[in-house]
């Protein structure tokens, strides 16, 4: 849709650069303790305990339409909304996409990072830098003046360009008192279409690409999304704020 944007004031985005510290350190120490043989459950209760023990910090996906967990982990094929499960044990040579919200006074961040299990092959390593370089581009593009189709046309570009599939049905999302807000960001576009960016925006931008075709299915679960045709996925997003510059990243 094409509701009102929000604005955030300078103190919002403090906060939510707040929030997104916790992100960012949760993310990284998520990092240090992926390995095989560990369960998604393990990851799970690790990030929860480490948010909660800022004071006034929160999972921002537990509950949230439900989600049963702290974290989203999304193994392989699978590509977004993966559930914690002590089931679920990594394994040598997989990628584990690992998103997580956190809020603070009523203010939300939001970011992911696909972290390879012990070692990988050269492919899987090359989709893991391209999802990454085509989320800096996203970024990149994400001005002042600037339209959110340049956004998505910025990491098509990058993730096309390198052979790879961009999901069509996942989007990125304003974000703040909300954990979704308005607008949509789509990972593929038109520049200077969709909706114009401004100060203060704060917007969660999340590149899902696919080695093979990018289209999806949902797993019976009714949370996790796969590929159609069982290709590795990778995600990774940060939440940004836009300036009169280059955009701030506030999950850093």
């Amino acid at each position: 849709g094409a509701g009102v944007i929000s604005i955030k004031s300078g103190r919002e985005i403090d906060t939510m650069a707040r929030a997104g510290r916790i992100v960012f350190d949760t993310l990284e120490l998520m990092r240090t303790l992926v390995r095989p043989g560990l369960s998604t459950e393990d990851l799970d209760r690790e990030a929860e305990a480490f948010i909660r023990s800022h004071p006034g910090a929160t999972p921002s996906f537990k509950g949230l339409y439900d989600f049963p967990k702290t974290l989203c982990t999304s193994i392989d094929e699978e590509i977004v909304h993966g559930i914690p499960s002590p089931k679920r044990v990594l394994h040598e040579g997989s990628i584990v996409s690992v998103d997580v919200g956190v809020c603070v006074d009523g203010l939300h961040a939001d970011s992911a990072t696909t972290i390879p299990v012990g070692r990988v092959a050269p492919d899987v390593q090359r989709l893991l830098d391209v999802t990454e370089r085509s989320l800096y581009a996203g970024i990149a593009a994400a001005r002042s003046g600037n339209h959110v189709g340049d956004i998505g046309n910025a990491v098509q570009r990058v993730a096309e360009g390198a052979g790879f599939g961009v999901v069509r049905e996942l989007v990125g999302h304003g974000i703040g008192t909300r954990f979704h807000e308005e607008p949509q960001i789509p990972n593929f576009g038109v520049p200077k279409r969709g909706p114009q960016l401004k100060p203060g925006m704060t917007l969660a931008i999340e590149p899902m690409i696919t080695i093979g075709s990018p289209a999806t299915r949902t797993l019976t679960d009714k949370w996790t999304v796969v590929t159609q045709d069982g290709s590795l996925s990778a995600h990774f997003e940060h939440t940004v704020v836009v300036t009169e510059g280059e955009a701030r990243i506030l999950t850093k």
